[in-house]
């Protein structure tokens, strides 16, 4: 995968696509990530990429020209055209499903704004896709990028050490992910669950779908109304009530 990031502020990348997961994926060639500066692509000698809105008010507005000088540079000839994503609070509400649609791809396009907003032609005309991490403002769209960035590419085939680890991952089967445990089996006179050194799997598998139900039901139930749920998980439903 090829992934350009438009932004006035490259640098602010530099430790997030260099260390940890992101790095190692770089280094495997399985991702390829481009920083770009727009303000190169401005059109007079000063380097604009913003202005003031045409009917007044506050804050400043990027300005077309430079965005769309940097994508028409990198997309140059191609054939088939990648996704140009912009990282905006009015945009679509980032999620587990969304990455896994961004990570089929082949090459993506990331705009990280700042100032007030963005010339309405660029969403009209230049963007496929808007993207929101949540009700909240930021600065600008990097650090924005850099969640949806670091969320896609742990789902390309050899980033993580285990394959398994994100198809369980929490929203990634429609459920919060269930409880973890490792040595010492009893910590603090905290023991861990007996099912879990059991050995048997059968059991094990049925008691992490039933927990992560649960964990679901009492933390995030508004994902369990969208959810087609199974007889077992409608009977643990009724069960958890009555649980301490």
């Amino acid at each position: 995968m090829r992934i350009h990031i438009l932004t006035l502020f490259p640098h602010m990348f530099n430790g997030v696509l260099t260390d940890s997961m992101i790095g190692k994926a770089q280094e495997k060639n399985i991702v390829n990530i481009n920083t770009v500066n727009f303000r190169e692509y401005a059109n007079n000698k000063h380097m604009t990429v913003d202005d003031t809105p045409y009917g007044g008010g506050g804050g400043m507005v990027l300005k077309p020209e430079p965005i769309f000088n940097a994508v028409d540079s990198l997309l140059g000839d191609k054939t088939i055209k990648p996704r140009v994503i912009l990282m905006c609070p009015q945009g679509e509400r980032y999620t587990q499903g969304k990455a896994e649609s961004l990570a089929s791809e082949q090459e993506l396009i990331f705009i990280c704004g700042h100032y007030e907003g963005y010339d309405e032609r660029i969403r009209q005309h230049l963007v496929t896709d808007e993207i929101s991490i949540g009700d909240y403002v930021l600065t600008g769209g990097e650090i924005a990028a850099m969640a949806v960035i670091d969320s896609v590419v742990r789902l390309l085939p050899g980033v993580l050490g285990n394959e398994m680890s994100a198809v369980s991952d929490s929203f990634s089967t429609g459920l919060l992910e269930h409880p973890h445990y490792t040595r010492p089996a009893t910590f603090r006179e905290w023991s861990v669950p007996d099912v879990l050194v059991s050995g048997h799997h059968m059991n094990v598998d049925q008691w992490r779908h039933r927990e992560s139900l649960r964990r679901t039901w009492q933390r995030r139930p508004d994902l369990l109304e969208e959810r087609e749920l199974s007889s077992k998980e409608l009977q643990w439903l009724k069960e958890f009530p009555n649980e301490s």
